[in-house]
Formats: C-alpha cells, sequence, structure tokens
C-alpha cells in the first residue's frame, strides 16, 4: 500500500480551506459606495428612477422639457427631449413600465406658470411619445380649491400608473392606454395633524413618493405628517401603517427586492421592514444625508443597492442658475453592513474548525495507514 504523505494531507486541507473563504460572501467594508457625479447645465433633478435593462439611471429636468439617462461612469445622455410640453415645465416622478417597455414620467407646471399636471408615457424603443393624459380632479360633488401637484408614480404589473397628488391628498389612477381618474381619496389621507411647522416651506406638501408592491398594494408616504399608507391596488381602500417613529419631510420611495423599504428626505434615508405585510413597520437603520445637496429620490439600482438623488432642486426653486454638477450617491445601511461583517467572520470562524477537524481527521488516517503498512 502506497505511503500517504502528512504535508501532501496538510496543502490538501489548507487549500480547501482557503476555498470556503474565498467562495464566501466579500466582507462589505471592502467596498467603498458607488458614487456618480455627472454634469449637465442647470439640471437641477427632481425625479430618479434605475432602468434595469438598459443598466443605467434616469433623471428629470427642474426647468427643462427633457429626461436623461447617466451611466455608472457619469455619462449623460439626453433620452426625451419633447418640446410640445409647456415651457419651463418641471419633470418631477419617475417609473419605468418594464413589462411594455415605457417610461412614465410627471410634467408639472408650478406658479406663476399656468397650471399643468399630466403623465407622459414614452416608449423606450423608440422614444416616441405614447400618450399624455393630463390630471386634474373631476369627481362629482367635489370643489376644488387647491392648485394639484402630480408629484411621483408606481405601475403596477398591467401598466397601470398611479399618481399621488401632493396638494389634495389623493391618488391618480392612469391606465396603460392613457385612460385617467381619481382612484383614491381615502379619508386616512388628512386625519394625522401636520408633523412639521405649518409655516415652514413645503409645509402643504402632502402625499409623495408611492411604491407598488408585487402583493397587490401601494406604499405612499406623506411629507408634512411624516406617516406611511398601504393602499389597495384594486379598491383604494387605505389604512396607515403603524410606523416606530415618524418619516418626517419623507419625500422619495423605493422597494428592494428583499422587501425592505427605502424612504428618502432632504436630511434622512430610512430603512424600514415589516413582518405583516404592512400593517406595522420599523425603522431599523438611518442613514444622515447631505442636507445641502437636498436629496430628493432614491431608487433601487443594480445588484440592489439603494441610491439617492442630489440634485440640488432648492438652489433651481431659488432662481439660482449655472451648477453643472449634480450626483447620484449609493447609500448603505450601517446595520446591515455590521450584520454582514459579523457572517463572514462567522463563516471564517465555521472554516476554521473545519480545517482543524479535518487536519485531525487525516492526521489519524496517516497513522492507522501507517501501522498497517509497518
Amino acid at each position: 500500500m502506497a505511503f500517504i504523505n502528512s504535508e501532501s494531507t496538510k496543502s490538501l486541507a489548507l487549500s480547501l480551506f482557503l476555498f470556503l473563504i474565498l467562495a464566501g460572501p466579500t466582507p462589505s467594508f471592502a467596498r467603498t459606495p458607488h458614487v456618480v457625479n455627472f454634469r449637465s447645465l442647470n439640471l437641477y433633478p427632481e425625479g430618479l428612477t434605475w432602468d434595469p435593462s438598459a443598466q443605467h439611471f434616469i433623471v428629470g429636468s427642474q426647468h427643462h422639457r427633457t429626461i436623461h439617462s447617466v451611466s455608472d461612469a457619469a455619462v449623460v445622455e439626453t433620452l426625451i427631449s419633447d418640446p410640445t410640453l409647456p415651457q419651463n415645465a418641471t419633470i418631477l416622478g419617475l417609473a419605468i413600465d418594464s413589462i411594455h417597455n415605457r417610461l412614465l414620467a410627471l410634467v408639472h407646471s408650478a406658479a406663476p406658470l399656468p397650471p399643468f399636471n399630466a403623465l407622459a408615457a414614452y416608449d423606450l424603443r423608440s422614444r416616441r411619445r405614447v400618450f399624455l393624459s393630463l390630471l386634474d380632479d373631476e369627481t362629482p360633488g367635489v370643489i376644488t380649491i387647491k392648485r394639484h401637484v402630480a408629484n411621483d408614480v408606481a405601475v403596477d404589473f398591467n401598466g397601470n400608473a398611479y399618481v399621488t397628488n401632493s396638494a389634495g391628498n389623493f391618488i391618480w389612477k392612469v391606465d396603460k392606454d392613457g385612460e385617467a381618474s381619481v382612484f383614491s381619496r381615502s379619508p386616512v389621507f388628512s386625519e394625522s395633524p401636520l408633523a412639521v411647522d405649518p409655516d415652514a416651506p413645503f409645509s402643504e406638501c402632502g402625499l409623495n413618493g408611492v411604491a407598488y408592491v408585487s402583493k397587490g398594494y401601494l406604499l405612499v408616504v406623506q411629507s408634512n405628517t411624516g406617516k406611511m399608507f398601504k393602499v389597495n391596488a384594486d379598491d383604494g381602500l387605505a389604512r396607515r401603517v403603524l410606523l416606530t417613529e415618524d418619516l418626517v419631510w419623507a419625500d422619495g420611495i423605493a422597494v428592494r427586492s428583499d422587501g425592505v423599504v427605502l424612504v428618502v428626505s432632504h436630511h434622512t434615508l430610512w430603512f424600514i421592514k415589516s413582518h405583516d405585510s404592512w400593517a406595522e413597520g420599523v425603522v431599523y437603520d438611518k442613514t444622515a444625508l447631505n442636507q445641502e445637496k437636498f436629496a430628493t429620490s432614491v431608487t433601487v439600482g443594480g445588484e440592489d443597492r439603494a441610491y439617492v438623488l442630489y440634485g440640488r432642486v432648492m438652489e433651481g426653486l431659488l432662481g439660482n442658475s449655472g451648477r453643472e454638477e449634480f450626483s447620484i450617491e449609493e447609500v448603505r445601511s450601517k446595520k446591515e453592513n455590521e450584520e454582514e461583517n459579523v457572517w463572514v467572520f462567522v463563516l471564517l470562524g465555521l472554516g476554521l474548525a473545519y480545517f482543524l477537524f479535518w487536519r485531525f481527521q487525516m492526521s489519524k488516517l496517516v497513522r492507522d495507514i501507517n501501522k498497517k503498512t509497518n
């Protein structure tokens, strides 16, 4: 019988141990957050989304009738230019309808411009406009006294779009053919007292960010109260989600593939979980943002990473011009990073234990074989 060399055995075990380490997850602290600094004169973008098919970001514009793609390498391309839209109109919420290969964009004109709110749909292949659906309030018996603000949009698997009205605290629905109607005017949207100073800027901004969840409901955040609502996508029935804290000045919202909800304001990105389909939600982490850069939107990009848009919109609203640089920045949860690192060390410990056990067994096998050989 051939003699088994103990040094070869140790080398084999060591190679196996190194393989277990390298094949396992890479420690999160080894990768720095991804930052995309892009340039476009006077863009001041408010809306942000991610196109998973083209693998690039899409941003709107505060004063131009254009929509732009931004690559990971910060290459900016004019994706849509629509001169038929009202001059100086703002492109607000954006959403990708992947099934119908469309880009949905909200168009809004603020005072002193004439009122204008519409949802525009563009074919992503031809880049031609499919429809422009005007949004107003034609509910019988309801007197309109406020200037509407179509703010954010989400889309379901059938191509139906859901649009929040920040001034009127209700939700429009626009079907895939462009037919618009008031979808949900739930009284729960107006039940909570203001959580902010009513004299503060944007204190009248109500329903804002909206996201569609594949289980058949919407999650909507309200800026001036910091509340979140779950809205049935079939009948528009809504109820407030009980959160561990208010999301004051909540703006955009996005949902990761693992069900974690991301909510952004100009000062904070919240990471929120729920274990009961959003009857209740727990803010398990939050990250402070650069307030001067004024984040307005959040999206989930490649590899389920969370990105916020720093569009400097307050500068644009105050009439400033001349800025060229804006950014899209990855924001990571510190607690999630710590949990990932703990698992890495657990795997390393398991690998080391396996290596020691393997070494012990092989040493025993070598001794037994040597005894038989002798």
